[in-house]
């Protein structure tokens, strides 16, 4: 391989590495990761973008760098931005401070800004190289892409189930399908998630906290919400006593005695349509949409699993394996519906997790859903 090409892919890779850093404090802006190098190679400036910081990866970069940035070539994995926002546009401080050429992973997915970046660039002179490690690029920000072309969240199903697709044993109580290293993982999922969503018959047979125990900083807390049509949720829940102005409900029915007794805890309420026997499901994403919700991880039961599959909105799906069989048991969809969807899932991968596995792959491309 040439030796630019691999000096270039270190320094993608490397912007790549800051982008991840963002990951729960960048939300709802993109994951951007900066580089800047001068001419004799060497690093002079780096950026991580933070929702809370305010300032682009890209500028922070340059402020690190100061003189050194001009003739310099910087690395990104996201396009510089070239509009008025709460900050000034990427491209024109970029164009100011010298910057000779500008390697970078994959454009902007806004349709307000795609490829304009890059061409505002090109006309001031600088050298602009687009595409390597796209589609790792564009795995890290899909759920902003998501939001910012739908301004719907991007829906991830969870799941953990045996080898025969049992989800949990018959009789309620606490059992673990899948081991310590796959539930260490799922928390990288929640981390990665703005909004984690369980229905209230899980909620009833677990008592899940829902919570992100990554260990990792959050701008925001994990939005935890429980679709509960009759206000079922316990007083004494285990979601109740850890509120923090972090638990939504979602219902149709319930007395105004009950519903205050919930506000009281600390939960908020939003009162919503039935829709082929539950609360829409379509009618919630649009409520989340409403408070910037870019993605959302659901970990439901089999009656939610086989709702968000029927409503045609699941982008992608993360399930876990078991090396077990277990007979009898809760099954990974409702039996007597399963028909009504059929999904195969593209750009499958295969996960080990000790003995267990998992499979991640995609419904529909976050890129090419269309505004609802």
């Amino acid at each position: 391989m040439n030796t630019s090409v691999q000096f270039d892919e270190g320094l993608v890779r490397r912007a790549l590495d800051l982008a991840r850093q963002g990951i729960g404090l960048a939300s709802p802006n993109p994951y951007v990761g900066a580089v800047l190098v001068d001419s004799n190679g060497t690093v002079v400036g780096e950026g991580v973008h933070t929702y809370a910081g305010i300032k682009h990866a890209e500028v922070l970069a340059l402020e690190q760098a100061g003189e050194f940035a001009r003739g310099a070539t910087l690395y990104i994995n996201f396009e510089p931005c070239c509009h008025q926002g709460r900050t000034g546009p990427c491209a024109d401080a970029l164009i100011k401070a010298g910057i000779k050429r500008v390697v970078a992973c994959m454009m902007d997915p806004n349709p307000a800004v795609s490829g304009r970046g890059f061409h505002r660039l090109r006309d001031a002179g600088i050298e602009v190289s687009v595409g390597i490690f796209e589609a790792e690029a564009r795995a890290l920000n899909e759920g902003f892409a998501k939001y910012i072309r739908t301004g719907e969240p991007l829906i991830t199903l969870k799941s953990a189930m045996t080898l025969d697709g049992k989800i949990a044993p018959a009789e309620p109580g606490p059992y673990h399908i899948t081991g310590d290293a796959a539930r260490v993982h799922v928390q990288q999922l929640r981390h990665q998630s703005d909004a984690i969503l369980a229905g209230i018959g899980t909620v009833l047979a677990d008592d899940p906290l829902l919570t992100d125990r990554s260990g990792l900083s959050r701008r925001r807390p994990l939005l935890r919400v429980v679709l509960d049509s009759h206000l079922r949720l316990p007083l004494e829940s285990r979601l109740l006593k850890t509120v923090a102005n972090d638990v939504l409900i979602f219902y149709s029915l319930g007395n105004e005695q009950r519903a205050d007794m919930l506000h009281a805890r600390g939960a908020c309420l939003d009162k919503v349509p039935v829709a082929h026997g539950m609360l829409d499901i379509r009618a919630v994403m649009r409520k989340l949409s409403e408070l910037q919700i870019t993605s959302l991880l659901v970990e439901g039961g089999s009656r939610v699993n086989t709702a968000f599959l029927s409503s045609g909105l699941v982008d992608k799906v993360f399930l876990y394996y078991a090396p077990k069989i277990l007979g009898r048991g809760v099954p990974f969809v409702e039996n007597d519906i399963q028909s009504q969807f059929a999904e195969k899932l593209s750009s499958a991968k295969l996960h080990q997790f000790g003995e267990d596995f998992a499979i991640e792959g995609y419904v529909r491309d976050p890129y090419a859903v269309r505004s609802p």
